[in-house]
Parts: structure tokens; sequence; C-alpha cells
């Protein structure tokens, strides 16, 4: 599996300067936990997964989170544990069986409740499991994620040989995180524990829509999480403690929850980007986009990308490409980068960008070149004069 695999040799030439590495849940952690992307919610009462992800439904789709908990009643939850547990065998089968190529499927994530449930799903799915990347665990906090993360460091450990890590995915979203007089011990509580299972642990989440309900906010379509005042700060505060350079983590930013709606505000989605790459058509495209809200998703991601925020949770299909889109390194970005790490040796402290139009300084921009670097090898490098739009007009 590897991003923008849809596009033909030709296509692929065209558009990137490096195209995309492959990847699957067997690839190196780093590249793992930068690769999830637009991870698309399912949820587990969906009878079709297993048909979706094996026939490629969804072009792009790279990582899928099958929920167990809010997209689920609690009357129904039973009988979702039950069709998860077969979704996920029927895929065992067909790779096993060699009709189904188990590294063209999605990276597959599975959001429960409990411990406890975690624990009986994956008895259940046995050697299936092997088709999993992770677990996805909400509302998780210091107390609830000892259990949690003791769980899957046991079956780590207890793994067979061959058999890939199974990761974790914390979701802070809790009250004891956003209330100002409680959130910067409970931070720090997490982030010890977080540390002593670092292994095992693949991407922090930001779950901003249970931030919000605790105030009765709800971000508009032509908003973004950032314009929240609350929840801007204390995005602010995971990333200054969780997204640092030394000791960090890939944190992933909140799920956009819109794909239609009535519009208030002018969109900030210029037209320039979409009528080079593709004339007309990509005018017509920019407002297809509009008229669905994508405009607010793409400025959203946007904003997540300069809070170094990587990864969005999107809960409908026609958000894969856009957001995808936008991880790819420009040219120029990759030059600059290239030049700050081959520059690096102690000899130089500041060079003029390849592009004559900004100072690269050395030892300041390092660690920003350092993630472009493997951002380029996952999403891909795009030829000089190409931008994000080129990949959304098919």
């Amino acid at each position: 599996m590897r991003y923008f695999d849809y596009l033909s040799v030709e296509e692929t030439e065209k558009l990137f300067h490096l195209a995309p590495a492959s990847f699957c849940n067997r690839s190196d952690k780093e590249l793992l936990a930068h690769a999830i992307g637009a991870a698309l919610y399912m949820p587990a009462t969906r009878p079709t997964i297993a048909q979706d992800l094996s026939s490629g439904k969804h072009m792009g789709l790279t990582s899928v989170v099958i929920d167990l908990e809010d997209a689920v009643g609690d009357l129904k939850l039973a009988e979702a544990e039950s069709l998860l547990v077969s979704q996920i065998r029927q895929l065992d089968e067909w790779s096993r069986g060699g009709s189904l190529d188990p590294e063209s499927l999605p990276l597959i994530f599975i959001r429960i409740r409990t411990p406890e449930q975690a624990r009986h799903i994956l008895e259940q799915l046995g050697q299936a499991a092997v088709r999993l990347t992770g677990l996805v665990f909400p509302k998780f906090d210091a107390v609830s994620g000892e259990a949690y993360l003791e769980l899957l460091s046991r079956y780590n450990e207890q793994r067979p040989a061959g058999i890939p890590v199974l990761y974790g995915m914390p979701i802070l979203e809790s009250p004891e995180i956003i209330y100002a007089e409680t959130r910067q011990q409970t931070l720090l509580a997490i982030k010890h524990l977080l540390d002593r299972h670092r292994e095992y642990i693949l991407n922090v989440r930001i779950g901003a829509t249970d931030f919000s309900s605790l105030f009765g906010l709800r971000r508009k379509p032509d908003m973004t999480i950032y314009d929240i005042g609350v929840i801007r700060d204390c995005v602010a505060d995971i990333v200054n403690l969780f997204g640092r350079a030394q000791g960090g983590y890939v944190i992933s930013g909140p799920v956009w929850e819109y794909f239609k709606s009535e519009r208030v505000l002018k969109p900030q989605l210029r037209e320039t980007p979409f009528q080079e790459s593709a004339g007309r058509e990509g005018l017509l495209l920019r407002m297809q986009y509009i008229n669905k809200y994508v405009d607010g998703l793409i400025r959203e991601v946007e904003l997540d990308k300069e809070n170094g925020i990587v990864g969005k949770t999107i809960i409908h299909p026609t958000h894969i490409c856009p957001v995808q889109a936008l991880y790819t390194v420009t040219h120029e970005e990759y030059v600059d980068a290239s030049h700050i790490l081959a520059s690096s040796g102690g000899e130089i402290g500041v060079v003029k960008s390849g592009y004559d139009n900004k100072m690269n300084e050395i030892k300041p921009h390092l660690n920003w070149a350092r993630r472009i670097m493997i951002r380029s090898e996952i999403y891909g490098v795009l030829n000089e004069n190409q931008n994000f739009t080129a990949l959304l007009v098919r």
C-alpha cells in the first residue's frame, strides 16, 4: 500500500518529484506513526467492512478506525462486537487463502470502550488479529490508560515471532484535560504513562468533539477548531507537552464532521491554485469543495500542519483525498529541508534557500527539516510548480 496508488505511472511521474513509498502494518514505527493520514471512521455495525476494505471501495483509503464506542448504541454492542470479529476473520481468511494481498489493506484500528472489551475482542480474533495495526483508546487518562497499556504490553510480549506489533492510540478528550485547573497535572500524568510504554504508542489523538461538548459548543463548518478559544488553548498545551522534537509523539488532529451545510462566511479557498492545476475544470472543482464545505476542512488541516499536527480523523470518504493531498511535500519544502540537512555538519550556520526567497538557519530549522523528510517518504514530493490541487483533479 502507498499513498495515491490509484494514479497511473504517467500521472505519478507528472506530479511527483519523489513518489510516495510503500508501507504496511509491519513497517517501521516512525514511518507508520506519520502515515495514518486521513483515518476514516466506520461503525462496527457495518456488515460490509471486509468487502469494502478488500475491494478498495474508497479511493485512496490508507487507514480505517472501526468504532465500537460512540458510533454504536449500547443495545447493539454485542451485535457490533460479533460482526466486527467476523469481518476481521474474513479478511484474514482471504489473506491466508491467497485471494487477497494483505499488504494492499489499509491500516486497521479498532476503537474500543474498555480494557475488558479489548481483551475479549483479541481473544475472539485469535490469529486474525495479525490484520490489525492497533487499538484506539477513547477518553484516555492516567487511570484507565494503565489498564489499556498493560493489556497492550502483554499482547505484544506474548505474540509469536513474525507477528506485527499491535500499537495503541490514546485519544485525549476527558474533562480533566480541557478544564484549566486540572489540565497540567493530568497531561503530565498521561505523558509519564505513555513514556513507560513508548514503543507501543503510535499516535496521540485529540478528541475535540468531546471537549466542545463540555462547554455546549460546536464549531460551524466555515470555522476551524482553532477558532474556539478554549479548544485552541488546550490543543496548544497538548502540542507543547507531547509534540516536542525531543521525546515527543506524533499528534493527530480532531475529527472533521461536515460534508454539507449552509454558509455564513465568505470562503477562503483561493482560485489560483485550482486554476493553475486544471483551468476551468479546477475552478469547478473548487466550487464543489466550497459547496460541500471541504474548504473548511482544507483550512483546518493547514492550521493542523502549522501547529505540528499530522493526520486527521474523518467521517466521510470524500474527505480522504483532500486531507492526504495536503500532506504531500512541496518541491520548495523538500529543497529547503535537503539543503539544511546537507549543511548540518557544523561548517555553515545559515544558507540561502534554493528558491532564493528565504533564509535557512541550520540549527533552528534542523528538526523541521527532519520532519519534512519523513513526510516526503510517506506522502511524496510534488514536482516543481505543482500544488496539492493537482491530486484532486481527476
